[in-house]
Formats: C-alpha cells, sequence, structure tokens
C-alpha cells in the first residue's frame, strides 16, 4: 500500500449558513480603508450589502460587470480602484461577477501587464504578491469560485477563454449564504447547478484526485442528486437550495485541488467562440463526455480506478447500489433533459466547427485531467452528440 500524499489549498476562511450574510460589515472592517464592490448588472441586487457596510460607516464604490469578464474590463476594475483608493475587494454575484473581483483584486498588488500572467495567450508567469483582500459572496449555486485558485477571463479578440491562475488568488474569505440563491430563476437553477455536478464528478474521476476532495465530491455528488431537481421546480424550498450551495462549494474545493476533465475542456474554448453559458454548456456535455470516457477506459485501459469511481456516481446518483455505470449515465441524461438544457446547435455550433473546437480544447489544462486521454475522433463524438 502506497503511504497517502497530497496536497489541499482553498480560502483563508470559509462561512457557510443562511443567514451568515448578515455578519458581512465585521468581516469586512478589518481588511481596508475602502471597499471596491463589484457586482453585476441585474440579478442580485448590491443594496444589501450597501446598507451593512453603511450600518458600520464602512468606505466603499461599486463597480459594475456586465456579462463575462474581459480582459479590458480587468483592466478597467484595477485603474477604478486604485483612482478611488480601495485596498480591498468585495465581490457578490455569479461565477463572472466573482472571477472578476479575484483577477481585479490580484492586479492591485502584482505589477506589470495582465498578460504577463496569463496562460495561452500571456507570458503565464507566477503572480509574486498575495492578492489584494477579498471576500467572495457567491449569488448563484454552480461555479464554486469562491473557493477556486483560477479566474476565467475572456481575450475576445482570439475568441478563448483562459485562466488566471495562483494560490494568491484563493480569496481571503468565502462567504456562502444559501438565502442568496433563492431568487433564482429557473434556467439558471439547472445550468449553474448542473455546472456544480460536473464539478464534482470530473474530480472524483480525475487523474489528480486525492482522499480529501474524493471525500468532498461524495457529499457533493449525493447533495446534488437529490436536490438539483427540486431547485429548479421549486425555487422556495430552503433545504434544496441549501443542498445546492452546499454542492456549489463542495465542487469548488474538488476542482481546485483534483482538477477537471473533458466536459471542461471542451467548455473554455466554445465560451470563447460562441456566445454560450459556460453551465448550460458543461450541462449538455457532462453525461455525453462520461459515457465516452466510459467507453474509451473498457478498451484501453480496463483497470483503470476510474471505471469504479464512475460505478461509485452512479450508485450515489441513482440511490441504487445494484445500478451499473450505464444506469448512472442515463441518470445524468435524464435530469438534463428535465431541467430543459438546450442541445449546442442552440448557440450556432454546427458540425464545421468541430475540429477547430477539438483543436483548441485538446491541450487544455482541464483535459489533461480527464481519467483518459481521449483520440480526436473522440472527441469529436461528444460534441457532435451535443449538438
Amino acid at each position: 500500500m502506497q503511504p497517502m500524499q497530497f496536497q489541499f489549498a482553498t480560502a483563508a476562511q470559509i462561512i457557510f449558513g443562511s443567514g451568515k450574510l448578515s455578519g458581512l460589515a465585521d468581516l469586512a472592517a478589518p481588511l481596508g480603508k475602502k471597499a471596491l464592490l463589484i457586482s453585476g448588472s441585474g440579478g442580485a441586487q448590491p443594496e444589501r450589502i450597501t446598507r451593512l457596510l453603511d450600518d458600520k460607516k464602512l468606505s466603499w464604490i461599486i463597480f459594475k460587470v456586465s456579462g463575462e469578464p474581459t480582459i479590458e474590463l480587468i483592466l478597467e476594475g484595477v485603474q477604478f480602484a486604485k483612482t478611488q483608493g480601495c485596498d480591498y475587494v468585495i465581490a457578490f454575484g455569479g461565477g463572472s461577477v466573482l472571477d472578476s473581483g479575484k483577477a481585479i483584486a490580484a492586479l492591485l498588488t502584482n505589477p506589470g501587464d495582465l498578460l504577463d500572467y496569463l496562460e495561452i495567450v500571456g507570458k503565464n508567469l507566477p503572480l509574486i504578491n498575495r492578492s489584494a483582500p477579498m471576500i467572495a459572496i457567491p449569488t448563484t449555486a454552480g461555479t464554486g469560485t469562491e473557493v477556486t485558485r483560477n479566474a476565467v477571463l475572456a481575450v475576445t479578440e482570439k475568441k478563448v477563454k483562459v485562466s488566471l491562475r495562483s494560490a494568491f488568488l484563493l480569496p481571503t474569505i468565502a462567504l456562502v449564504d444559501p438565502e442568496l440563491t433563492l431568487s433564482m430563476p429557473p434556467a439558471i437553477t439547472a445550468s449553474s447547478g448542473m455546472d456544480a455536478l460536473t464539478q464534482l464528478i470530473e474530480p472524483y474521476v480525475s487523474q489528480r484526485a486525492n482522499p480529501m476532495t474524493d471525500l468532498f465530491a461524495r457529499e457533493g455528488i449525493q447533495c446534488a442528486g437529490r436536490s438539483l431537481q427540486e431547485a429548479f421546480l421549486y425555487g422556495d424550498r430552503r433545504a434544496a437550495r441549501e443542498d445546492m450551495a452546499w454542492a456549489s462549494l463542495l465542487g469548488g474545493l474538488c476542482l481546485a485541488n483534483a482538477g477537471l476533465g473533458a466536459v471542461h475542456g471542451f467548455a473554455g474554448p466554445l465560451g470563447g467562440m460562441f456566445d454560450a453559458p459556460h453551465g448550460a454548456v458543461c450541462a449538455r456535455l457532462l453525461p455525453v463526455a462520461c459515457e465516452m470516457n466510459v467507453k474509451a477506459l473498457r478498451k484501453r485501459e480496463p483497470q483503470n480506478p476510474a471505471m469504479q469511481r464512475y460505478l461509485d456516481v452512479a450508485h450515489i446518483l441513482t440511490g441504487d447500489e445494484s445500478a451499473t455505470i450505464e444506469d448512472g449515465i442515463e441518470w445524468l441524461d435524464t435530469i438534463r433533459a428535465e431541467l430543459q438544457i438546450p442541445p449546442l446547435a442552440s448557440y450556432g455550433i454546427t458540425t464545421k466547427d468541430i475540429p477547430q473546437i477539438v483543436e483548441k480544447s485538446k491541450n487544455s489544462s482541464s483535459m489533461k485531467g480527464n481519467p483518459i486521454l481521449l483520440t480526436e475522433k473522440e472527441m469529436s463524438e461528444i460534441l457532435l452528440q451535443a449538438l
């Protein structure tokens, strides 16, 4: 038996629970003199945050994020924060808002150009200084961005999404209040929830899985399996919302420490090339990518430990210890349909685009975590089935 060895990193502090947002001001007060409050242009309203800060006479200024973050947006945010004298960040919103906050916090303390630190399109240099203090407050249950060490940014001119990666990007405080997700509309509940489920399954079967992420993944898969459909159909059910917020947080912890797989390997390039929401893309790809991975494993690596892990997933999702891997894949495809996840073709993706998507995806960091190296033909087949 090999000795157990692994590393694990996360936010300096995680606070989870309904109503925990009420303690925000006490958490923020020691972090700095003026907060850059980053929020989305719609959906979650920052007034809940500003009232709490005002009650404690804390200084703040808002910076709005519209859509997914681009390099230009991050540079604008950094300049705005410096001009306004902000020395810490509070990000309140979905994954795009939190990614923006993490990137801006990093650039507030690190010299040089953003491209110096970006993978693929930049120099991929390491950040040298810890980011400015940051509180990450998710209002959706899906990305787990509040506990991950990367920020996904769109490079508009190259039609690609890339990551800024560093342990320094881990927020100072991850404040997860499930009550903030009660107002999520069904479509976002569906896509973000399936994203959370993807970020639990992919790390569990990843080549980089470790005993700690395994624990989190199994717990998260169970929570999402029993509550995702309920949260979609009955958004005001607090127990289901709490389950999904917990699953999302666990997914973030897993992906940050065990990596992802083919679904996210495709999702980055697809999001850069098309106006396709990340969560919905992951939701559509998950069942077919799992099916193709299993086929490839059976053909080339039948003794790979991932085969047992796919069986574990099937048992957890179905609640049936006699379930087969195929039963688990069928469960995933059934819930995808019940959640009304659209096909990739609805975003303008066609068979003609498949070779370019495969080319952009095959060397992505997420694809390298997949339990088996897929051939270009297998990758193409996944996309074709998801159209």
